[in-house]
């Protein structure tokens, strides 16, 4: 398997993240990225304007509820909030930002992305968590190895 980018390592420094966009459904692709962050060791929030838990966790409805550090977020709510998203970690402090994406769209907006290099934020546009954090699943090595193919992994 090719080498992590150097902004997916850095995004994997992080300690504390976020993960904006998980659902009350379990089988939602962000809770996915939430349970396999949470068994990689890092501490993960939830995020749901929704939802005052997700899977046994304490849910917030905004990065500006959550008590404490946050040093990363997973942006994986539809892309017209996504924007927003950015603004609140901004708010908050968090130097990087992963919007989520295999195919289509994702959490990606083109005011999202520019509003986080407006207001300083690092952004991996695209791919996963799951396709870097070992053991990666066969699953998200095909989808790396496929995104890898079509230039649409993250740099």
């Amino acid at each position: 398997m090719a080498e992590i980018p150097e902004s997916v390592a850095e995004f994997l420094k992080g300690t504390r993240v976020a993960v904006a966009g998980v659902s009350r459904s379990s089988d939602q692709a962000a809770n996915a990225v939430f349970r396999k962050l949470r068994a990689c060791g890092y501490d993960v929030v939830p995020v749901n304007p929704n939802a005052d838990e997700v899977e046994g966790v304490t849910c917030f409805p905004d990065l500006t509820s959550i008590p404490g550090l946050v040093d990363r977020v997973v942006i994986a709510t539809h892309p017209d909030v996504s924007a927003d998203v950015v603004r609140q970690c901004a708010d908050r402090g968090v130097a990087q930002v992963w919007f989520h994406r295999s195919y289509g769209q994702g959490s990606v907006s083109s005011a999202a992305v520019e509003e986080c290099g407006r207001l300083g934020i690092g952004c991996i546009v695209g791919g996963c968590p799951l396709m870097y954090c070992a053991p990666v699943d066969f699953g998200h090595r095909c989808m790396r190895w496929w995104l890898e193919r079509r230039g649409r992994l993250p740099r």
